[in-house]
């Protein structure tokens, strides 16, 4: 028989233990995300595969919201984040700051998910599109690299928070769990 753990048995750690402990190499860019709940969703995976940083871009939401937190539950007290203006203007500071700029998108010359390597020591932003229209034309003209998760189905793209799961799965695995 299976049973669930309780929320004290987690072991999970406090907002001050959180910010003290290692994190992934990796900061989240949100460019122009329009829905609230994907902005708290963003915050709840970030938290979860603890990055280093959310950089929220344009038109996306910034906390305190009511509508982040639904989503979020807490996490926008735990992750580090910052807004920008403008994705240009997070892809300048974060490429100042040592960054690799990485776009996930379907482009030409994309890299499949499976294919990519990421490297010890390194550190890397991720940004992540509009819902409608995607990474925007000018930040793709100014970054490193592109990862296109493979899809299988007749959509042409998954939720925005669906593919940030996915692309810090496969980092943290990548990074820490794979020998």
């Amino acid at each position: 028989m299976i049973r669930k753990l309780k929320l004290d048995e987690l072991n999970r750690a406090t907002v001050d233990e959180f910010r003290q402990q290692d994190k992934l190499p990796v900061a989240i860019v949100a460019d122009n995300v329009r829905s609230l709940h994907n902005v708290g969703s963003i915050f709840r995976t970030s938290d979860a595969f603890a990055v280093e940083q959310v950089c929220l871009c344009g038109i996306t939401g910034t906390p305190p919201n009511r509508e982040i937190e639904k989503t979020a539950l807490g996490a926008t007290q735990s992750v580090t984040w910052n807004h920008f203006a403008t994705t240009m203007d997070a892809v300048v500071h974060l490429r100042e700051s040592g960054y690799i700029i990485i776009a996930i998108e379907q482009a030409e010359n994309s890299v499949m998910l499976h294919e990519f390597i990421p490297e010890k020591g390194k550190k890397y932003a991720l940004i992540f599109g509009n819902e409608v229209n995607g990474v925007d034309d000018e930040v793709m003209q100014h970054i490193d690299a592109c990862i296109e998760i493979p899809q299988f189905g007749t959509k042409h793209s998954f939720n925005i928070s669906v593919s940030q799961g996915i692309i810090l799965w496969d980092f943290f695995y990548k990074l820490n769990l794979k020998s």
